[in-house]
């Protein structure tokens, strides 16, 4: 049986939804503001956020308020089709079919929590999967002149703790040496294929070359294997690549250059409930590994991509640092990799986010 299947059939009635946004400063310098999606009904509530990056169109949707015709008794199938033949935007996207992607996520993680809550059963129950310890990476970029501060500051407070960090060319010889000397890299995101976006970063082939000799056991995210000299500085580590941005859909992953070792799976990014179950599958039957990827969720949403990864790949280099960790000034006692098992007793939810 699919893992779509053991969940398709579940009874979900749905009465009415709500709408509540969040905002705050995080650690990359922005404003995030996101909205949690609250459907109700036959006495329960299911809960999913919308994780679009545009701060107009979530304002947008905030304004229109729940004006979906959501209402009505389906299976969770059903309802996964309704949502996914509706346009959820008031105007198009500014970030156009991504933006889409990641609304439609939004409303089916909430009936999927909402429609397990009614059968009073758990996802792992439901799965047939028992939830794992998280491994997870805090993900970091090192700034502009390249400084170590917060990253130390960071191992101050907690010696264990990993890293997946954003390469940079301020990354001089002496800046690598030194984040090697901490031995707490675990993976290195080149950004080469957000193009067109503020956080996309040009190809630097000596980056490239220095990276790739200095951290021998760090997976290498999204370079760029265009640029001749790039893809050269690689040709011998593609056993180390991994994709992020590209991935959308197991299409993507069977057009990517070579067949991968590892890929990161955001259910946000993949769009939809069926779509995210088949691709776990897909990357199972074809011993593709994986890891999740968090979308500076400010509420539920990070727990549900946390449960996820406890479930399918809680072994790997998570990108699901508990929230506490995007904040510009982290709190003291935030939790150590790996994180304990936190799912609610019913519904689609992870207490620790």
């Amino acid at each position: 049986m699919s893992t779509f299947d053991r969940l398709s059939g579940l009874a979900v009635t749905v009465e009415r939804y709500e709408l509540e946004g969040l905002r705050t400063q995080v650690s990359s310098g922005f404003e995030r503001r996101t909205t949690v999606v609250h459907l109700h009904g036959a006495g329960h509530e299911g809960v999913g956020e919308d994780v679009v990056y545009d701060s107009d169109d979530q304002q947008l949707l905030q304004q229109a308020g729940p004006v979906q015709p959501l209402a009505g008794e389906f299976t969770l199938g059903e309802f996964c089709e309704l949502t996914d033949g509706l346009d959820l935007f008031p105007r198009e996207p500014e970030h156009g079919e991504v933006s889409r992607l990641y609304r439609r996520w939004t409303f089916q993680s909430a009936a999927l929590d909402l429609a397990l809550r009614q059968a009073d059963t758990s996802l792992h129950e439901a799965l047939g999967r028992p939830p794992r310890p998280l491994t997870f990476v805090v993900s970091l970029g090192l700034a502009d002149p390249a400084s170590l501060d917060h990253l130390r500051s960071l191992l101050a407070a907690n010696p264990t703790l990993r890293f997946k960090l954003d390469a940079h060319s301020s990354w001089t010889p002496e800046v690598i040496a030194e984040l090697v000397a901490t031995g707490a890299v675990d993976s290195v995101d080149f950004k080469a294929l957000y193009h067109g976006t503020v956080v996309d970063v040009q190809p630097d082939p000596a980056l490239y070359e220095r990276v790739v000799a200095a951290f021998p056991h760090a997976w290498l995210e999204d370079p760029d294997l265009v640029t001749p000299e790039t893809a050269a500085a690689l040709a011998n580590a593609h056993d180390r690549i991994t994709w992020d941005a590209p991935i959308h859909s197991i299409a993507d992953i069977e057009s990517l250059p070579f067949a991968p070792r590892m890929v990161n799976i955001k259910p946000s990014r993949i769009g939809g409930l069926e779509p995210l179950c088949a691709t776990y599958d897909y990357c199972a039957e074809h011993g593709i590994g994986a890891y999740g990827g968090g979308q500076f969720e400010l509420g539920p949403g990070r727990g549900q991509a946390q449960y996820l990864a406890s479930l399918f790949h809680p072994d790997t280099p998570n990108d699901l640092a508990p929230v506490g960790y995007n904040e510009e000034h982290p709190p003291a006692g935030l939790p150590s990799s790996p994180l304990a098992p936190a799912p609610d007793a019913t519904g689609f939810r992870w207490t620790s986010g």
